[in-house]
């Protein structure tokens, strides 16, 4: 039974996911899946390793079609939706990959540049202006013109959330954005992940297992479970590490080695 969601029932949900079943080539990886998420909310999808935290967000995004349930944004379908509606949606969010996903050929503006050619009829120069304001936001002015393999790890993921905002998106996803960072590194970005949601109102979705940022920005999560194939808690991370009867939410939460004071 999953614990009781902490978010206040007034805020109207941006994201609704409604008994989705997750699968590829025939095997289901999750089943009824269900949950919501509040506009402004920082939503961590978390649990341990192949438990389908990655394979739920992209069937949330339209990467993967879901073999059951419906996604909707904003009130409205988007996992059964044409093609025309669907694209009107995309333009809605962003999504920061793994490694930050950048096109090696091409400089961090030409990055940043690519959804705003897309899906934007502004000329060749607004572009360039708009890539350049994005790469400032995420503190890469003056790098406009690297290439990836110019800079650091985390400047590339900061390079990534850069393009994953170029369209101002209401809500952001992030699939593991602190995988392969040092500590230091990892807390800036999710500093920099508040930073945006407090200037923005930016709805925040991310996948992690990492339990210094769980603790440090999440309001709320949902724990998935191999076994399980679903959900087995929902709730704030230290109301679930503090109360949560069901050993294996306690096992993740309460790992001694990893967990942050006061948690």
């Amino acid at each position: 039974m999953n614990d009781e969601s902490n978010t206040p029932a007034s805020n109207e949900p941006v994201i609704e996911v409604e008994k989705l079943e997750c699968g590829y080539e025939g095997k289901v990886v999750l089943k009824e899946v269900s949950f919501r998420v509040a506009r402004g909310e920082v939503f961590f999808v978390i649990g341990g390793s192949g438990c389908g935290k990655s394979t739920l967000l992209r069937h949330m995004v339209g990467l993967n079609t879901p073999t059951g349930g419906e996604v909707r944004f904003f009130g409205a379908p988007f996992s059964a939706a044409d093609s025309a509606a669907r694209r009107a949606t995309l333009k809605s969010f962003g999504m920061l990959f793994q490694g930050g996903a950048l096109w090696t050929s091409l400089t961090l503006r030409e990055n940043v540049a690519l959804p705003l050619a897309e899906y934007t009829t502004l000329t060749r120069r607004e572009i360039e202006e708009v890539a350049t304001l994005k790469l400032a936001q995420v503190g890469l002015g003056g790098f406009e013109d690297y290439y990836p393999s110019e800079i650091s790890g985390g400047m590339k993921k900061r390079a990534g959330l850069a393009r994953a905002l170029a369209l101002d998106p209401a809500i952001v996803f992030f699939d593991e954005p602190s995988a392969g960072l040092d500590p230091v590194t990892s807390r800036k970005l999710d500093e920099l992940i508040l930073q945006i949601r407090e200037t923005f109102r930016t709805t925040i979705v991310v996948v992690s297992h990492e339990l210094a940022s769980i603790f440090g920005i999440a309001d709320r999560v949902i724990m998935l479970d191999r076994g399980e194939k679903g959900v087995i808690a929902e709730g704030r991370p230290r109301d679930l590490a503090a109360n949560s009867r069901d050993p294996r939410v306690a096992e993740f939460l309460r790992r001694s080695d990893l967990l942050p004071p006061g948690a």
